[in-house]
């Protein structure tokens, strides 16, 4: 009879990662395109466009309803079972006038550091999250964003991550993307404090805070697969890991944002509570 359940579970365990969803977005044009965010709606499931247009999302629910999202395409919500090539159609961006003005960059200010990090990574967190910099008066005097910097681990060289920067909306969360392209960094392997010099976006720190965000992609370029072994069945099961990890902050604040089933959410407390952050901080200039 344990022999039997225990084929049972086998059995049950092997549909679960065979239920898989396949398909190929495409511009109107048919061409295709690569790192489109994909999440189920109202889930926490996700999976992002290869190279080539295609995807794999593990979910066995035909009905579900599907979010595609890419920066210069309109967004687009269809049932999965009509997933099997979804075309996207461009949007117009307006793209804010860029004043440059001459940097003197004499003044250096990284904020976003805390005191006592301890540092921690999270293989099945969340997909996309973000650490938020509220605007502080002392910012006048270096009001220009001249660097990012983002603290990964990761067993593969050149995991490719998204990273943006977005305004604060009236509600208080991530609202339009100030870069108004795809920015896709790659990271070293190991345990890694990453800087990325941004100053050609001239982005000025606004007055009312901006949010760093990040976004893994789930591609087959960032994944690892192992074979480990499950501790109440005793059966084999492949482990499926995609990277980099992004290591987090553990600090107190009163707001935590998140993002779930393709939508930003925010949760506030009254007082103070511990919480992990991204381990992001921004440079600024003068």
């Amino acid at each position: 009879m344990k022999e039997k359940r225990f084929l049972c579970l086998f059995l049950m365990l092997s549909l679960s990662l065979s239920a898989q969803l396949k398909g190929v977005v495409v511009d109107e044009q048919n061409n295709p395109i690569p790192f489109v965010n994909i999440w189920v709606e109202g889930e926490n499931i996700g999976s992002s466009t290869e190279e080539n247009g295609t995807f794999i999302l593990h979910t066995n629910n035909e009905n579900s309803r599907l979010l595609f999202n890419a920066l210069g395409y309109e967004k687009k919500t269809i049932l999965a079972k009509d997933c099997k090539k979804v075309v996207l159609k461009e949007s117009l961006i307006e793209l804010n006038e860029v004043i440059i003005s001459k940097r003197l960059e004499t003044k250096r200010n990284e904020i976003g550091k805390n005191d006592n990090q301890i540092f921690e990574a999270f293989p099945n967190g969340p997909k996309v999250d973000c650490k938020f910099f509220p605007f502080l008066p002392e910012y006048k005097k270096t009001p220009y964003i001249k660097q990012v910097t983002i603290q990964t681990d990761s067993k593969i060289e050149d995991a490719s991550i998204k990273l943006y920067f977005y305004s604060v909306g009236a509600d208080g969360l991530p609202d339009e993307n100030l870069l108004k392209k795809e920015n896709i960094v790659y990271l070293k392997k190991g345990v890694y404090k990453h800087k990325f010099d941004v100053s050609d976006y001239h982005l000025v720190m606004p007055k009312n805070g901006i949010f760093v965000v990040f976004e893994k992609l789930m591609i087959e370029k960032n994944k690892l697969e192992k074979t480990v072994v499950d501790r109440n069945s005793n059966l084999e099961k492949t482990e499926r890991l995609y990277f980099p990890f992004v290591l987090y902050d553990y600090v107190a604040r009163k707001e935590k944002y998140v993002f779930y089933g393709g939508k930003w959410n925010m949760e506030t407390h009254q007082d103070k509570i511990k919480l992990y952050e991204p381990a992001i901080n921004l440079v600024l200039t003068n």
